[in-house]
This record gives C-alpha cells, sequence and structure tokens, in this order.
C-alpha cells in the first residue's frame, strides 16, 4: 500500500482559484464560515488569529479587513503568493505569513491564540488525528478552534443518489486520483472523537454544503445562487441537514 502524505498545491494553486474558490461551492463556503465566525464573543473585538493551511487567505483577509490581525501558513509557496498578492491590492498591513507545516509550526512557534482556523485541510494529511493534536498546542486555554473537514458521510450519501456504486463499494479508492478532490474524506464520527481526546469541546457544528452538491440541475447552482444560499443559511445548524454538508464545520473551545 502506497504511504499516505501531506497533499502541497504547488504547481496548480490558480486550478484550485479558478475551480474551488471562484466557483458557487467556493463562495457558499465563504459565507457560511463568515457567518459562524460572525457570532463568535472573542472576535466582536480585534483579535490575534492563527490560520493554519490558508491557502490563497479569502477567509484570513475578509477577517483582516474586520480589523483582526491573522498570520497565514501554508506548507504551498504558490498558494502564499497569491495570499500575498490579494493582501496587497487590499491594503492589508494587520497580516503575516510563513511558509510551514502545521507539524513544524506546533514545536516552534511559542505564542497561542485565541482563535485558530483550520478549514478544508485535515482531509490532505497523512496523519489528521495528530495534526488535532498539534492544533491544540497552538490555541490558547479557553480560545477556540475554527475546524472544517470534508465529510466521508456526506460524499457517501451523494455518490449514492448519483449512482456510483462501484466507488462506494471500494471505499472511494480508485487508481487515477482527481487532483483537486479530497482523497481521505473523514468520518465526522472520527474527529469529533480526536477533537475531544486533544482537549476541545464541541460548541457548534454547521453542514456547509447541504443541498448545493444535491441539485439534480447543476446549472441552478448558479441561477438560483441567492435562493440557495438562504437555504442553506437558514437550515445548515438543522439536523439531518447538518450532517448531510459536504463539509462539516465545528466550533472547538479549548478547555
Amino acid at each position: 500500500m502506497k504511504q499516505k502524505t501531506d497533499r502541497s498545491f504547488d504547481g496548480i494553486a490558480a486550478k484550485f482559484a479558478h475551480n474551488i474558490y471562484s466557483s458557487t461551492k467556493g463562495k457558499l463556503r465563504q459565507l457560511v464560515l463568515l457567518r459562524d465566525l460572525a457570532e463568535l464573543t472573542l472576535l466582536q473585538q480585534p483579535c490575534n488569529i492563527l490560520d493554519v493551511g490558508a491557502g490563497q487567505g479569502q477567509l484570513a483577509l475578509a477577517l483582516a479587513a474586520q480589523g483582526h490581525s491573522v498570520h497565514l501558513t501554508d506548507i504551498s509557496a504558490d498558494m502564499l503568493q497569491l495570499a500575498q498578492q490579494q493582501a496587497l491590492l487590499q491594503g492589508a498591513d494587520n497580516v503575516s505569513f510563513a511558509q510551514i507545516g502545521l507539524a513544524e509550526l506546533a514545536v516552534t512557534h511559542q505564542h497561542q491564540y485565541q482563535l485558530v482556523l483550520c478549514h478544508a485541510m485535515l482531509e490532505w494529511l497523512a496523519q489528521p488525528e495528530l495534526a488535532i493534536a498539534q492544533l491544540r498546542q497552538l490555541v490558547a486555554p479557553g480560545g477556540v478552534l475554527s475546524l472544517m473537514f470534508y465529510n466521508k458521510d456526506a460524499k457517501r450519501f451523494g455518490n449514492i443518489l448519483f449512482g456510483n456504486f462501484d466507488y462506494v463499494a471500494v471505499d472511494f479508492q480508485v487508481k487515477k486520483k482527481v487532483s483537486l478532490n479530497p482523497q481521505h474524506p473523514l468520518a465526522p464520527t472520527d474527529v469529533l472523537q480526536w477533537c475531544q481526546q486533544a482537549g476541545f469541546r464541541l460548541q457548534a457544528k454547521t453542514g456547509v454544503r447541504c443541498f448545493h452538491d444535491y441539485l439534480r440541475d447543476r446549472s441552478q447552482q448558479q441561477s438560483h445562487f441567492e435562493q440557495l444560499l438562504a437555504l442553506e443559511l437558514q437550515y445548515n445548524r438543522t439536523e439531518p441537514y447538518a450532517s448531510l454538508g459536504r463539509y462539516q464545520h465545528l466550533l472547538l473551545q479549548a478547555v
């Protein structure tokens, strides 16, 4: 069996920007996350934030525009370069950047943060359980980890709906990998258990893209985006819809 390794997006950062961040799924994800984070008490005043696996920095820069100081880290130099370019265009002087992986960050970084962001990174790592323990080292006592990960239950549900029975039967293992598709979706029950073992307490859970990915007519993702967004925001914290989100967003307090 081929050994799992952490994934970097060097060489395909521009493709990632076009296919993910500029799409309706990327826009929806950003708006859901901003809604969730806006309700955190600690963000009612200027806050020091760490964004681990920040990618091109869309969320971090949106928070910086609200007056928060954000330190962006990623293992991809290409991703960070795009984030830095956007920061210059935005005129953000309250952001900093470092090309560094989580494992090294947890060992070398001396500062703990009241808010740590880790979004859509866990499913690209070789050891996601260890990563959560490493993230805990970066969150100050009483602080919050904003964790979003690719939901294996939702991936199974969607593929069954679309008739991909053979793909489900082999537990999503294929010879030819799609470069922008997370290949290691995570079971929410596992992730929550890892978080609790690492010293986090669940504060809130949101499904991200509870309906968007299941539309029979994919053109409605664009033509009816505002209606779709309103429905996502209305129902994505309510079961069973929350658990059907293609991603799960957890707000976790360090105890």
